[in-house]
């Protein structure tokens, strides 16, 4: 069985520490975990399974102070490539309660260029249980994937990386 690509980012923060959770919930051997900063375009054409992990701070930062991020640096590569037969799941980590009006915005714009490009995207969540404003994660009344807030709400990671990997497994053939 081939392994499925978990591409994270930024390194040695929230996200790395909840990408590990779902490396280790999906079993460590099935999970390759690649960094977006050391990514290539070649590394995400060599998975038919794929999880990304995105962060997202207020668009106004993004704007003004994140243009050189891996992830803004990685970002072209999702429309080079034809992710046609390819199940792909988005875990993102955003701040509730500062970015309410901004909740994991980049999960959203990263499930877009995927769908654009064929991607089937699986383990939408149920936003009940969550406290926002606004958020482009949210597609046909639910979220694209797995919102997780490690700023506020840490102690509800475990559960939520949990449930979301017995709704994805049976499309990632585990």
């Amino acid at each position: 069985m081939s392994k499925i690509g978990l591409f994270f980012g930024p390194e040695k923060g929230s996200v790395h520490r909840v990408a590990e959770k779902v490396k280790a919930a999906l079993g460590e051997q099935n999970v390759e975990m690649i960094s977006v900063n050391d990514a290539v375009l070649a590394d995400l054409e060599k998975y038919d399974r794929i999880i990304f992990g995105i962060s997202t701070v207020g668009k106004e930062t993004w704007d003004s102070n994140y243009s050189n991020t891996d992830w803004s640096k990685f970002f072209p590569n999702i429309s080079k490539v034809d992710f046609s037969g390819k199940t792909v799941g988005i875990f993102g980590l955003g701040d509730h309660i500062t970015y309410a009006s901004y909740f994991v915005n980049a999960m959203g714009m990263l499930a877009k260029d995927l769908q654009k490009n064929g991607a089937t995207i699986v383990g939408k969540v149920n936003p009940s249980g969550y406290e926002f404003d606004e958020s482009e994660a949210i597609f046909d009344g639910m979220f694209i994937g797995l919102p997780i807030d490690e700023d506020f709400e840490p102690e509800l990671t475990d559960e939520r990386v949990a449930n979301w990997i017995i709704s994805i497994k049976p499309a990632f053939g585990l």
